[in-house]
């Protein structure tokens, strides 16, 4: 059973159709996560996972259950992590935490998960004074205190400093392993490239592309060869040496780029066996395959988004 499956799910505030025919399946066990702009859809998204909100048209199913139908047998099974807010302001965060745990029918140990998240410091401060970090880091404790089997972490590292952010990364691979699903949103896209097993793309409420990292970098924008040689080489050279079909920037005389190549590794054999043939060094040589991020801005544009 997936953890979490949406068919041709809709959902629009007005004129403005915030998730549009959106088709989404997340294997149980895996973190998978939700990339896109600003307004592309992924909070509301979430939101109608979660419970929160009910699509238009559409089938959302939640560890087997209809979310907004089933809430009270789903609520119990799942963690939520919200990107800001959800706390009492005049609540202390350690009272915020044994609240939630009270609600949980095996929770984990509040001491163990406070000293984990570095809370110990801040335990009596209000919610409202709490900076965003320590706001972050309660927010990932209540949604795991209950032992759930799906989390829902919207960006789950913001306002977070290194260290804090380190912490996030490990835990989400330990509850990977510990078999706990984990759906999360984010816009830094080394987060999704480091943690999860499958990435959607999602733009105007529809999903893009979806695949591990690696399947998206290489279907994505081709890489590049630069390198240096000892002794220039004209446009000709280059062609004559494989590059003929790629695009050739050329600085100066000696150093040159290779754009649009499909497969480095042969572009790379290809350029140093014509190179050797005819007793030309090359003296430095970088590639530089596709990243997730040139996937992204090559599917939903490189200007601002509102």
């Amino acid at each position: 059973m997936p953890a979490v499956e949406l068919i041709d799910v809709h959902r629009a505030f007005g004129p403005v159709r915030a998730v549009d025919g959106l088709d989404l399946t997340m294997r149980a066990g895996t973190v998978t996560a939700l990339l896109g702009p600003n307004g592309a859809g992924k909070t509301t998204t979430v939101e109608m996972c979660e419970g929160f909100a009910s699509p238009d048209r559409g089938t959302v199913r939640v560890l087997g259950l209809d979310p907004v139908a089933d809430a009270a047998a789903l609520r119990p099974r799942i963690g939520v992590m919200l990107q800001g807010g959800g706390g009492y302001p005049g609540a202390h965060a350690g009272e915020m935490l044994e609240l939630i745990a009270a609600y949980a029918d095996d929770p984990l140990d509040t001491d163990w998960l406070i000293d984990l998240l570095g809370m110990r410091d801040f335990l009596g401060t209000s919610y409202r004074r709490l900076s965003g970090g320590q706001a972050q880091r309660l927010s990932l404790a209540c949604a795991l205190v209950g032992r759930p089997e799906l989390v829902f972490l919207d960006e789950p590292t913001a306002g977070m400093d290194t260290q804090s952010r380190n912490l996030v990364f490990e835990l989400i691979t330990a509850l990977r392993r510990d078999g706990v699903s984990v759906l999360l949103t984010t816009h830094l896209l080394d987060e999704a490239e480091q943690l999860a097993d499958e990435v959607f793309i999602i733009d105007r409420g529809r999903v893009l592309a979806a695949g591990t990292p690696t399947e998206l970098a290489e279907v994505g924008t081709t890489g590049t060869v630069t390198f240096s040689t000892a002794e220039p080489l004209t446009a000709a050279d280059l062609a004559a040496a494989g590059a003929a079909a790629l695009t050739i920037e050329t600085v100066g005389t000696t150093r040159h780029r290779l754009t649009g190549v499909t497969d480095p590794a042969r572009a790379v054999a290809d350029l140093a066996g014509w190179c050797a043939g005819r007793g030309v060094l090359i003296t430095t040589l970088s590639t530089d395959q596709a990243s997730l991020e040139d996937v992204f801005l090559d599917l939903t544009g490189r200007e601002l988004r509102a």
